[in-house]
């Protein structure tokens, strides 16, 4: 089961459980939130943003990222209801499911398109998950 720790806003930062590895920010981060996360995170492997505040990460911060080995996703997490629970979950039988479609020799592309609908991920996580599942 892999799990993305669903953050709303910067004030949860700082009550993040140090061991998180995904997570997803559902609101604007600045430089200064990636900063104040990965001291709270340490072991962040994983930050998906939606679309339009994937669109406005700096450059810099990116490369920041990158050399602390922190991967940058885009997507957003459907359908999740924070209220009920603080994770968004991929069940086990779709990570298998996508595992199995990569073994196949699908192309991510393809994989994403048959799969974002009806399982609601979108094409970056996908791919993340066939990446990390080889």
């Amino acid at each position: 089961m892999m799990k993305l720790r669903v953050v709303s806003s910067r004030n949860e930062i700082d009550v993040l459980d140090k061991n998180e590895r995904m997570i997803h920010l559902a609101f604007r981060p600045s430089n200064v939130d990636f900063l104040n996360l990965i001291q709270s995170c340490p072991r962040l492997r994983v930050v998906q943003l939606p679309r339009s505040y994937h669109k406005t990460l700096s450059h810099a911060m990116q490369v920041f990222l990158d050399m602390q080995g922190i991967r940058v996703l885009q997507g957003d997490v459907w359908g999740h209801r924070k209220d009920l629970d603080a994770y968004f979950t991929v069940n086990d039988r779709t990570v298998n499911e996508i595992r199995t479609m990569a073994k196949g020799g699908l192309p991510i592309e393809e994989m994403a398109d048959q799969l974002k609908e009806r399982i609601r991920l979108g094409y970056d996580l996908i791919e993340y998950i066939v990446r990390v599942a080889s």
